[in-house]
């Protein structure tokens, strides 16, 4: 892939822009069998390949510049604001409403967020593309005052972009680095944006985690379907289940599936999905996975783990390693914090495992382990 943004230094997020997508792929095995190298005996099955570009479903763009002409992309190392509204790796969907939305900042005087002056409305476009090509757009901003100029123009932002489900206004008054606060106003009649994966229709709702890639996510999805068919476990556990990808694509008759997950948001899509999809079988909790972990009477015969970058913590590795659970089936975005777990976990050792390229052009690390006790 090529990217102009990148050759002439705009924009160096993608630090492996150029390098042929062959050798990325097979950089990302090499990583992953480095890191893992002290637990030997893993089955690798191929890589998930990604398009190159086009992928990414989800942009967060920083809006500089002035209210007369806003840029939308990224502050450089100097704190200045970079536009890269085209940016390649987002899907065409997200680039097409980006200049739209600049055109909108201006219509509604939206001034943009001066960092280093500490002054101005709007921080962020948080803009999401759904597989149907349905749009949510979150504008983050330090107050409420520019919502009255918010509600006025959505109307005729609406007739331009009719692909727009849900819009709303996210209030993050601090000076901190974040990029949403936690009040959320819904400005459109809807507040959950469908994303079609596999077979199941996930709920999103603003505050929500979804993953970045949705063909590489669906591919994700569909491996943990395929081990927990092979396992035909009577009890699944999905802990740090987000939005219930893992668990409602695991969900069968007769199969009692618990997801747990710390965002209410989050969980209340989850909820969302069961329902529509009719799976009476599968409930979600919100609450801290450690703690649901620590307070249960027994294990169940799975448990499926998809946890941050910093990884489970040696609290619920320890209660993973001494429960007895027979599987558990780990989704890391973080090859280094797997490892980590891993070693806390010695009776529990990777039988299988699979490379998915969630991230092109970076040198992010997407890996799926099936473990068991021997």
């Amino acid at each position: 892939m090529q990217c102009d943004y990148f050759d002439s230094g705009a924009c160096r997020s993608c630090t492996l822009m150029g390098t042929p997508y062959p050798l990325q792929l097979s950089g990302r095995g090499d990583r992953v069998r480095e890191v893992l190298a002290a637990h030997p005996g893993t089955t690798w099955l191929p890589p998930v390949e990604s398009p190159e570009s086009d992928y990414r479903n989800k942009a967060k763009m920083v809006v500089g510049g002035t209210v007369d002409a806003p840029t939308i992309g990224l502050l450089d190392r100097d704190g200045r604001p970079v536009d890269i509204r085209g940016c390649g790796v987002c899907t065409p969907g997200v680039r097409a409403v980006l200049p739209v939305l600049a055109e909108f900042v201006t219509t509604a005087g939206l001034t943009p967020y001066d960092v280093a002056a500490r002054r101005g409305e709007l921080k962020y476009l948080l803009v999401t593309d759904s597989p149907d090509g349905r749009v949510m757009v979150r504008f983050v901003l330090r107050s409420t005052e520019p919502l009255p100029r918010l509600r006025k123009h959505l109307p005729a932002l609406l007739r331009r972009l009719p692909q727009l489900e849900v819009v709303t206004a996210n209030l993050l008054p601090e000076h901190k680095a974040v990029v949403e606060g936690e009040e959320e106003v819904v400005l459109t009649e809807r507040s959950t944006l469908s994303m079609r994966v596999n077979d199941l229709d996930l709920h999103l709702r603003p505050q929500s985690f979804f993953q970045t890639n949705t063909s590489v996510a669906a591919a994700l999805y569909r491996q943990a379907r395929a081990w927990t068919e092979e396992l035909q476990p009577a009890s699944v556990w999905d802990l740090y289940c987000g939005v219930g990808g893992f668990a409602l694509h695991c969900a069968a008759p007769g199969r009692d599936v618990v997801g747990v997950e710390t965002s209410a948001e989050a969980a209340a899509s989850a909820r969302q999905s069961a329902r529509d999809a009719g799976f009476d079988g599968v409930r979600f909790e919100v609450g801290d996975a450690t703690e649901f972990a620590l307070a249960a009477p027994a294990p169940p015969d799975l448990v499926i783990v998809n946890p941050p970058r910093r990884g489970l913590g040696a609290p619920l590795s320890r209660w993973l390693e001494e429960s007895g659970v027979r599987h558990v089936l780990y989704s890391s975005c973080n090859v280094t914090s797997l490892a980590k777990d891993l070693d806390a976990m010695p009776s529990l050792r990777p039988h299988v495992g699979r490379v998915l390229d969630m991230f092109p052009q970076t040198a992010h690390q997407e890996v799926a382990v099936l473990l068991g006790r021997d």
